[in-house]
């Protein structure tokens, strides 16, 4: 088995191939440079079925919750486009449930209504939802000089949304659901700098020169084993994660388990190495669902199988007198 690089690429746009919705689109229309979308009274139309609502960096808390736009692609004239905002949401049920993290938040907007995507992970696999319907029917946008401002969107759960919540949480969750109302302004900064003139803050590429290492990149992990035979027992061990990071455990490319950072940003994962296993080197894979990390892997050798003994052959011994 061909041995895989450990640190595999930066999770933007690498985290299990979803990569960023509407990219495309976002190359073709002005990026969004600017911008925050404001959410006020989800956390209380949640609190009503016994779910609590969070968020994590770089959203923020206060009065409501605020969340940066930190890309996408925006016609202004025609009110439309994709806003991708940083920070993820943190759902949290019964005492001792799993978490559920929707990172990856985007709206897709057109005129006064779009949709809200985000990213999670469902029994240790990613997938894209569209979480919300969104729409401010009483006012449209707001539209000037290099930017677009929607206010009063109101966010109704789809019905992909509602599947989503109602079996992670056992709770009824159906289409139409409120989920608070958003308020949304961002901009292009095309008024002060052409088109395609360089970001005054260009986002570092792997490798650049000038570069700064985010906190994120000291995230690593290690295995127990660094040789085992198969049918044995492994042990996966990571630091250096945002607190509270659900984190998704990748095999040979195959996402097995699911994990959650502790307060400390550690975490711990046990697997079994079948019996069946080949013999040779091996890759495990870590991915925080937020998509904010590196994903980051260790390697280990797959020996002979527990119980078997290799034997050295040897020539028989002549007959010859």
């Amino acid at each position: 088995m061909a041995k895989r690089t450990a640190v595999v690429s930066l999770a933007t746009g690498a985290l299990l191939a979803l990569g960023s919705p509407g990219a495309l689109a976002g190359q073709e229309l002005p990026g969004v440079t600017e911008g925050r979308a404001a959410w006020s009274g989800i956390d209380g139309e949640l609190a009503a079925r016994g779910v609590s609502f969070g968020v994590t960096q770089p959203a923020v808390e206060s009065a409501g919750v605020s969340f940066p736009a930190v890309g996408g692609g925006l016609d202004v004239q025609r009110a439309s486009g994709e806003v991708r905002l940083g920070g993820a949401v943190r759902l949290d049920g019964a005492e001792g449930q799993q978490p559920l993290v929707l990172a990856g938040l985007t709206l897709r907007l057109s005129g006064e209504a779009g949709t809200l995507q985000a990213r999670t992970a469902v029994d240790g696999r990613a997938r894209e939802v569209t979480l919300a319907e969104v729409a401010a029917p009483d006012a449209g946008p707001v539209v000037r000089e290099g930017a677009v401002t929607w206010a009063g969107l109101r966010a109704e759960l789809s019905e992909e949304g509602a599947e989503l919540l109602s079996s992670w949480s056992g709770r009824g969750f159906v289409a139409g659901d409120g989920l608070g109302v958003l308020d949304v302004t961002v901009g292009t900064g095309v008024a002060e700098e052409h088109v395609g003139a360089p970001a005054t803050n260009p986002t570092p590429t792997p490798g650049s020169s000038g570069a700064e290492a985010s906190p994120e990149a000291a995230a690593a992990v290690s295995l127990t084993r660094p040789t085992l035979p198969a049918g044995g027992q492994q042990r996966l061990t990571g630091e250096g994660f945002t607190p509270g990071a659900v984190l998704l455990v990748a095999i040979d490319g195959d996402t097995r388990y699911q994990a959650v950072a502790d307060g400390d940003g550690r975490f711990a994962q046990d697997f079994p190495v079948y019996g069946n296993a080949a013999r040779g080197a091996h890759a495990v894979e870590v991915t925080a669902v937020t998509g904010e990390q590196a994903v980051v892997g260790a390697e280990f050798e797959v020996g002979e199988p527990v119980g078997r003994v290799a034997y050295a052959t040897a020539p028989l011994p002549s007959l010859d007198k």
